[in-house]
């Protein structure tokens, strides 16, 4: 064998030796870095949960089926937030999460020329570089007069309807859950056009080669294939959503009462904290820290649906 090709061989041997050196790193890198964002979770709430030690020693689970919050009192329960939390959450995500998939569609399909779709794509990741309080401003003096004939049609004709039972006086849950729709909206759009634009191109030239359409390709074989991306975009959206502040506090109206209608002020956690967290002290600061323990909770259990229903649809 002549010394060339042995030279090959032996330089072969050091850059496959080298490959897997540098491709045992980067697993341990991410491991480490992966461990790294867990303890950080884990100490964050560590943290709230001992600064909430008194309130949850005080009020135990009442604190989150009561709907007093009258600190001169020392009364605290935040039943009307985690309602408003919610309620609002899901509203942002019904109106987002339907025209978020059809954006990701239209932008990873090919209906639209190439220049158009750069101009959209950035025209709706700009949509997440505004800061929260402008959609607030903007709620207050745009989105709220523009609602009110229809807030107050919704509850003439469906006022019997508990959603719709009260009058519309402006800022409110429906305000809100717009607001918050908007917000999300290029998260849901962004994850969910990416996922689909990464699928393999054997799928789409396959699923034509058996004589599907368009529609019956997007629909049977492209959103299934990538269902479990625009799943973990849908939740990382509603997590954005539970966890809002300043655009909700501008425009849900800061109530503290419970109320089912989603036409009437109401209040959420992150809005509750936001307002009184500055002036807060003894009791009610750690009842505040409490309250966000319980939203802590609230989206660590909107994470774990998600990966349940992402590994429940890989089974399948």
């Amino acid at each position: 064998m002549s010394s060339s090709a042995v030279n090959s061989q032996t330089d072969n041997k050091n850059r496959s030796s080298t490959e897997k050196s540098l491709d045992s790193s980067f697993i341990w890198l991410t491991r480490i870095l992966s461990f790294l964002v867990a303890a950080v979770l884990l100490w964050i709430a560590i943290r709230v949960g001992l600064q909430a030690i008194p309130a949850i020693q005080e009020f135990g689970w009442s604190f989150m089926t009561g709907s007093s919050w009258n600190p001169p009192e020392q009364q605290y329960a935040i039943l009307p937030m985690i309602y408003g939390t919610i309620v609002s959450s899901l509203i942002a995500l019904l109106i987002a999460f339907p025209i978020g998939v059809a954006c990701a569609i239209v932008l990873s399909e090919n209906f639209l020329p190439q220049s158009v779709r750069r101009i959209l794509v950035f025209l709706v990741e700009l949509l997440a570089a505004i800061p929260s309080v402008v959609y607030g401003l903007w709620g207050i003096y745009v989105l709220i007069p523009f609602l009110k004939p229809i807030g107050s049609w919704l509850h003439q004709n469906l006022g019997w309807f508990p959603l719709f039972s009260t009058q519309y006086v402006g800022p409110g849950m429906l305000p809100a859950g717009i607001i918050l729709s908007i917000m999300i909206l290029p998260i849901i759009t962004a994850i969910s056009r990416d996922s689909l634009a990464s699928l393999p191109p054997e799928l789409r030239s396959g699923s034509y080669a058996v004589g599907s359409t368009r529609w019956q390709t997007i629909f049977s074989i492209l959103i299934p294939a990538a269902f479990s991306g625009i799943v973990g975009g849908t939740m990382l959206a509603l997590g954005r959503a539970l966890g809002e502040t300043m655009a909700a506090t501008l425009v849900i109206g800061n109530s503290n009462a419970l109320n089912f209608s989603v036409l009437a002020p109401a209040n959420t956690i992150a809005s509750l904290m936001a307002n009184q967290f500055s002036e807060a002290s003894g009791l009610q600061r750690d009842s505040l820290m409490y309250a966000g323990l319980i939203l802590f909770a609230i989206t660590l259990v909107v994470n774990i649906i998600a990966e349940l229903i992402i590994q429940k649809v890989k089974k399948y």
